[in-house]
Order: structure tokens, then C-alpha cells, then sequence
């Protein structure tokens, strides 16, 4: 039996970024990994740190603190990835850490107010009021421009095209010559 107020609430996975708790529902959530080695991609954008080799498949790797235009600090143990659908296609978004997965009613998210709607800020969804916190709700699917999301599928197959196969600890060409250990 379903149920009844599973329709009155949003399952979110919340995440601390720049020391401000955010939230992206949990059904656009594929995986969340401990911080990785990265292979840099050249000629990306400035927020797209590389690509990971994930259970097979090539991930490009997003700063969310870079994306969102934040102070940008070192990863700490606590830093994930967060590998999220956008569009059908799998990215991984760096957060500070993962705290929480939360059921909140509908009722609690609140639209963004005029003032923060003013800023480039399409990615909003609203802001979850509760009684001890407020949680900044990201819509996924809207973090990167249509033309972001174009280019970062371009990196994407731009590594996938050069070969570089990232294995143990290792990256290596095709060809088995060693380019660097990371």
C-alpha cells in the first residue's frame, strides 16, 4: 500500500557547499563517490575539473563551487562527488560534503525571493524553510546552459576519443605507453 503522504514530500539529497546547506531531489541522484584522482581534459571549461573513469563509464567532473561562482577552497575528506542525471547524461558535481538524505513536506519550499531571482540563479527551484535550517533546493537539469551541457558532452567524448584509458591508479594510451601515474 502506497504511502498517502509520500505525494505531499519531496525526498532530497542535501549537500554543504561554501558552508550553505543545498538540496537536489533524490531521484536525480545516481551515485555519490568519495573524491577521486581526475584526469584533466585541455580546453575545458574553467568549472569542469576532468573526467573520471566510473565502474566503465567516462564522467566529466563539474566544481559546483566554481559553476556557482563561490570561493573556491581545497577538498577536504569530506568533499564527494555527486553524480547526478542532467538530461539523460551522467555528471559529477564536487560538493564539500553529502550530510543527509531528507524527507520535507511540499508545503516547505518556499520560491526564491525577487531580490536572489535578480542574479543568474535559473537553477533554483526554491528554498526548503525547517525549523533549524534552510536549504537552498537546485535543480539539476538547470545548472549548466544548454550550451554548457553541449560543450560538456564535447569534453566528455573528447576523452572518451583520445584513448586514455584510466585504470588502477594509472593513465595509459592504447597503445600501453605509460603518460602518467596519478
Amino acid at each position: 500500500m502506497a504511502d498517502k503522504n509520500a505525494s505531499n514530500e519531496i525526498q532530497l539529497v542535501v549537500f554543504n557547499l561554501a558552508q550553505e546547506s543545498y538540496g537536489v531531489d533524490i531521484s536525480d541522484v545516481r551515485d555519490i563517490n568519495r573524491m577521486q584522482d581526475i584526469t584533466r581534459v585541455p580546453g575545458a571549461p574553467s568549472f569542469v575539473e576532468g573526467v573520471i573513469n566510473l565502474r566503465g563509464s567516462i564522467i566529466p567532473i563539474v566544481d559546483l563551487r566554481k559553476r556557482l561562482n563561490l570561493n573556491v577552497t581545497e577538498q577536504t575528506k569530506d568533499s564527494r562527488i555527486l553524480v547526478v542525471d542532467i538530461d539523460d547524461r551522467n555528471v559529477g558535481l564536487i560538493v564539500d560534503e553529502v550530510s543527509e538524505v531528507l524527507r520535507v513536506p511540499k508545503d516547505s519550499v518556499e520560491p526564491s525571493s525577487k531580490m536572489i531571482s535578480k542574479v543568474d540563479t535559473d537553477y533554483l527551484d526554491g528554498i526548503v524553510k525547517l525549523k533549524d535550517m534552510l536549504i537552498i533546493l537546485l535543480n539539476v537539469s538547470r545548472v549548466l546552459s544548454a550550451t554548457e551541457q553541449t560543450t560538456l558532452a564535447e569534453v566528455t567524448v573528447a576523452a572518451a576519443e583520445s584513448k586514455v584509458i584510466i585504470e588502477d591508479d594509472i593513465t595509459v594510451d592504447t597503445g600501453g605507453k605509460q603518460l602518467a601515474a596519478v
